[in-house]
């Protein structure tokens, strides 16, 4: 798996910084989960959210994990699905990369 925490630290975003927007979802357990929400890509005009955990521990860059999901709009709402597609995945994960890599 990519490693999009090397790679926003690099591009000099300060992930401790308290003005992204919070996102609530529902986790695997059924639990509320609050993650910040780093960036939105576009891939094959498909909408792809990079997001943080609210807790994660940025510091330790080893339990310190970007959570990479597919972002669709339902209506006014937005939906924030799984990518359970390994190939749609890695695809999504490389045009993040190469697009960084340019910046």
């Amino acid at each position: 798996m990519p490693d999009f925490t090397r790679l926003y630290k690099r591009k000099g975003i300060n992930m401790k910084d308290n003005d992204f927007e919070i996102i609530k979802t529902i986790g695997e357990n059924g639990e509320e989960v609050e993650l910040k929400l780093l960036d939105i890509v576009n891939v094959n005009d498909v909408d792809y959210a990079l997001l943080l955990p609210l807790d994660a521990d940025i510091d330790n860059e080893e339990e310190c994990e970007i959570v990479l999901m597919r972002l669709k709009q339902d209506d006014s709402d937005y939906i924030f699905e799984t990518i359970e597609d390994e190939d749609e995945f890695e695809l999504v994960s490389q045009a993040i990369i190469e697009d960084e890599s340019n910046d």
